[in-house]
C-alpha cells in the first residue's frame, strides 16, 4: 500500500483546504467536532475527515501535524471514521495558554470515550502512528519522527474487513486554524505481534 493522494475522499467537505502528495492543509471551520454521547450526552458529527479506504489488516500510517491552534477544543490528528458511531481519533486539544490535551477518543457503537494527557500549549506540532492489526488498533505519539510513544491500544467493533482511515482537523467552539499535514506515509505494521503472556 502506498501513500498517494488521489485516494483519499472527503467525508464532510471543509470549505477551505489543499491537498497534494507533500501535504494537505485544512483550514477548520467553527462549530464542528466528532463526539458521541458519553458524559456531555450531545452527539457532534460534522468535522471534516479525509481518508484512503483498505482491506489491508496489517499496516501502519504516519503523517506529521503541525498547528496555529489558539482557541479551546482546536484540534487536528489521524482518524480511522466508519460510521458515525464508530471511530477513533488521536490529536493535541488546545486548551488554554498553559496546557493542551495529547489524547484519543474510541467510539464503539455510539458512546465514546477520551484518554489524555496534559501537555505544554507551547507545543505546535506532533507526530502519529496508528497502525492496526485486524480490529485491534496502536496510536502512538512522536515529536521527532522517529522515536514513538504508545497513547493506547483500542479495538473497534465494526473494523472486520474495509476500514477507512486518515487525517481531521475541527474547531468545536466559534473558532479558525489552519492544520498541516506532511510526511504521510503508509508502512508495514510497526506494531509487533505480542510476545508475553499465552492467551488463557
Amino acid at each position: 500500500m502506498k501513500f498517494t493522494s488521489n485516494q483519499l475522499v472527503w467525508t464532510r467537505e471543509p470549505k477551505a483546504y489543499l491537498i497534494s502528495d507533500e501535504k494537505i492543509e485544512i483550514v477548520t471551520t467553527p462549530h464542528t467536532d466528532l463526539w458521541q454521547r458519553t458524559y456531555y450526552n450531545f452527539q457532534n458529527d460534522n468535522a471534516p475527515v479525509l481518508q484512503m479506504e483498505t482491506e489491508e489488516k496489517f499496516f501502519s500510517f504516519v503523517v506529521k501535524t503541525e498547528f496555529n491552534s489558539k482557541h479551546r477544543f482546536d484540534q487536528c490528528g489521524v482518524v480511522v471514521y466508519l460510521d458515525s458511531e464508530n471511530w477513533l481519533k488521536a490529536s493535541i486539544e488546545y486548551e488554554n495558554e498553559v496546557m493542551q490535551h495529547l489524547g484519543s477518543v474510541v467510539t464503539n457503537e455510539g458512546y465514546s470515550d477520551w484518554a489524555t494527557t496534559e501537555i505544554d500549549a507551547n507545543v505546535k506540532s506532533m507526530w502519529y502512528r496508528l497502525s492496526r492489526r485486524n480490529n485491534d488498533f496502536c496510536i502512538e505519539n512522536s515529536v521527532d519522527g522517529m522515536h514513538f510513544k504508545q497513547m493506547r491500544i483500542c479495538h473497534l467493533n465494526k473494523a472486520d474487513n474495509k476500514i477507512k482511515f486518515g487525517i481531521y482537523a475541527c474547531s468545536p467552539e466559534g473558532s479558525s486554524f489552519t492544520a498541516l499535514f506532511t510526511n504521510m506515509a503508509i508502512l508495514d505494521c510497526q506494531w509487533k505481534a505480542h510476545d508475553g503472556q499465552l492467551p488463557d
